[in-house]
């Protein structure tokens, strides 16, 4: 049993916790702003109404499920009800009308205003209709197949976030029969956005999309019929895969069988063209069996994710931000051995500020030395095309142990690291999966070298993935170490998940789903009793989600006791912040910037003591219950200081990027009084890390 009911200076009226998805959806609220901003570039704006729409499509995949059970059921499950079905979807419907509303009115004028037109229908003269008449033959009826839906004939199955159309047929088809409606289905292969020249005398750029061209050119799919009422329509399925693992004998062939019926589970979402008539929009609830509540009409392209290749299109330097060139790793020299280094101190490397190519020049010469016998690597999300697996499988080649864990049900990349580890099996590397009913969520990677007659460990840990491409996205904290007590820990980890066995006493590690949490609500509570004795005591953490409540619980006796605490949270925050007689101490801040927020940083100090803790882990009570995490502290007080300084007063003092969370839940932008105090985090970040000009 967690101890949460020490006593404090004076009884305090419970916390009433803030609603998850709620939270969830005003995360995306904040990073919509960024697509409002005049200030931003034209082509980042489209980018970040692009990355909403993303979140959006995740947030029905994983989240919507539960809540459309609950009110199809008419039955409470848990926090899901009818009631909260519809207050999730009243959120969901004002985002999606703002971004509809900003994509119509804000940013396709301007981009028309840089010469940049996406050209309708009704737009087109003579000759770019025929060009697209001709596009439409040469490219894209060839891949269409119109079904027609009788008896014989049913409604086809529509893949989860797939662009469809649906047509109402008038008169009869070649049999003499009346069947009405028909569904034709346009391939993921087509390109969603064309380019189209321009005339001559003409300047600027212009494009169609793939949904004007077919909507000009339905009639010449249904010859002999008339077609009236159309309208394209994309329905997004529960794509959350759940397999019993305790029921199944081989975990990655269950989840190969699982990845082949995730584009075609529950419906939880149905868009539509906002001019959809009443009549082809209830068929289609009707066929998906959804309620009223999930169904969106759409002023525009029913996915607005794929406006991205709109951004790649066009590629125009003025229209994005400034090419920004991280330096190589400021601890680390390109020609100094890391081996040599790290025999000095530890390094760290505030990645996207500086390079990850620092990871992957640790990794690439270990393959490459002959003194190193092992390499052992967790795989959580790598990527489809990672330099980090060429570079095992070359260790393969070398004749290295090689180790990996790789975590198959890693949410949409299980195809991608099915196909990784049955590639590293090939070769003869040893694979494991982990713990049967647990995420590997960690972060971590052990070399072991002989020097002499001794075996040395040198490790690297991580606040984010071994992912190339999101290393230049995300802000983490990489950290690479040959301190003997931590790397034998790490060793100790992966024998635990390869054997199953148990875990001996750990020198550094904290790990969960054992010890994580209740580690971290001991040392909270410590602080709180210290600071019932009169004791100067500070909490700053840094996360990406909170919302586990044995934690959040913790936090709030410690504030009611007189602890001060800042939370710096980018998404999901279920801890209400600054709520008289309850969290007055408790103070939350999102910051969303240009990167993503994804280091997780937990400092704790009582006086002159303090304590600081790297981590893969959010504060969620899967991370702390359900996964396998880590937590490592910081002992180099220099590197302590410095992580302290970028990761945490930084963003603590941020004025530009910074929302702070207000006692209702909501959220307000941070906007300093004095413009010459205006400071941004991931700015002054880059400005201190940028690569100098070759």
């Amino acid at each position: 049993m967690l101890n949460l009911s020490a006593p404090v200076a004076a009884a305090a009226p419970p916390v009433e916790f803030l609603d998850r998805d709620r939270s969830i959806l005003a995360f995306n609220e904040r990073v919509l702003d960024w697509a409002t901003r005049p200030e931003v570039p034209l082509l980042e704006r489209l980018r970040f109404l692009c990355i909403v729409s993303s979140n959006l499509d995740e947030f029905f995949e994983v989240r919507a499920a539960s809540h459309l059970t609950a009110a199809q059921s008419n039955e409470q499950k848990g926090p899901y009800t009818a009631e909260s079905l519809k207050a999730v979807s009243a959120a969901a419907h004002d985002m999606v009308a703002r971004q509809y509303s900003l994509y119509n009115d804000e940013l396709l004028p301007a981009f028309a205003r840089c010469g940049i037109r996406i050209v309708s229908h009704g737009e087109r003269d003579a000759a770019q209709r025929r060009w697209v008449k001709s596009y439409f033959e040469r490219e894209v009826r060839p891949l269409l197949v119109p079904v027609g839906l009788d008896p014989s004939h049913p409604f086809p199955q529509v893949a989860n976030k797939s662009l469809n159309f649906i047509v109402r047929l008038g008169g009869q088809d070649a049999f003499g029969r009346q069947n009405e409606i028909a569904i034709v289905k346009v391939p993921r292969v087509l390109p969603r956005f064309i380019h189209m020249p321009s005339p001559g005398s003409s300047k600027g750029t212009l494009f169609v999309s793939l949904s004007s061209v077919i909507r000009a050119h339905l009639a010449e799919l249904f010859l002999g019929r008339d077609v009236g009422q159309f309208s394209q329509f994309r329905v997004t399925r529960h794509s959350d895969l759940a397999v019993d693992e305790d029921d199944v004998e081989n975990l990655r062939t269950a989840l190969r069988q699982g990845l082949e019926q995730r584009h075609y589970g529950q419906a939880v979402r149905l868009e539509v063209s906002a001019d959809c008539s009443d009549y082809l929009s209830s068929f289609l609830l009707k066929q998906f069996n959804l309620p009223a509540l999930a169904l969106f009409r759409v002023h525009g392209p029913v996915n607005l994710v794929r406006l991205t290749q709109l951004i790649d299109l066009v590629n125009d330097p003025k229209l994005l931000f400034s090419r920004y060139n991280a330096c190589y790793p400021t601890q680390l020299q390109p020609s100094q051995s890391f081996f040599e280094r790290l025999k000095r101190s530890d390094v760290s490397i505030h990645q996207p500020f500086e390079s990850f190519d620092g990871v992957l020049a640790f990794l690439r010469e270990a393959v490459h030395d002959p003194q190193v016998l092992a390499i052992k690597q967790t795989i959580y999300r790598t990527g489809a095309d990672s330099a980090l697996m060429v570079l095992l499988r070359e260790a393969v080649r070398r004749g290295k142990e090689v180790t990996v864990v790789v975590e198959l049900k890693a949410r949409f990349d299980e195809e991608a690291n099915i196909n990784w580890a049955e590639m590293l099996e090939s070769i003869g590397a040893q694979v494991v999966y982990g713990v049967v009913g647990l995420k590997t969520h960690a972060k971590m990677l052990l070399v072991t070298r002989r020097e002499g007659k001794q075996l040395k460990r040198y490790a690297h840990l991580s606040t984010g993935n071994y992912n190339p491409s999101t290393a230049r996205l995300y802000t983490d904290v990489s950290y690479l170490t040959a301190d003997p007590l931590l790397t034998a820990d790490i060793d100790n980890v992966f024998v635990h998940l390869a054997s199953q066995s148990r875990l001996p006493k750990m020198n550094h590690l904290l790990l969960a789903p054992f010890q994580l949490q209740r580690k971290l609500v001991e040392k909270i509570n410590a602080l709180g009793d210290a600071a019932l004795q009169g004791k100067d005591t500070r909490i700053v953490a840094k996360m990406n989600a909170l919302t586990d409540e044995a934690l959040m619980l913790a936090l709030v006796r410690a504030g009611q006791c007189g602890v001060k605490i800042d939370l710096i949270v980018r998404g999901a925050c279920m801890l209400p912040a600054q709520v008289p007689g309850v969290t007055d101490n408790i103070r939350v801040r999102s910051v969303i910037g240009r990167f993503l927020e994804h280091s997780r940083v937990f400092y704790f100090r009582c006086a002159d003591d303090e304590t600081l803790y790297l981590s893969s882990a959010d504060w969620m009570n899967r991370n702390m219950l359900r996964r396998v995490e880590l937590a490592w502290p910081v002992i180099d007080p220099v590197l302590r200081q410095r992580i302290i300084d970028e990761c945490l007063v930084a963003y603590l003092h941020d004025g530009v990027d910074a929302w702070d969370l207000q006692a209702d839940g909501s959220y307000v932008r941070v906007n300093p009084s004095n413009p010459a105090r205006r400071h941004g985090a991931q700015a002054a970040l880059m400005a201190r890390y940028t690569a100098s000009p070759q």
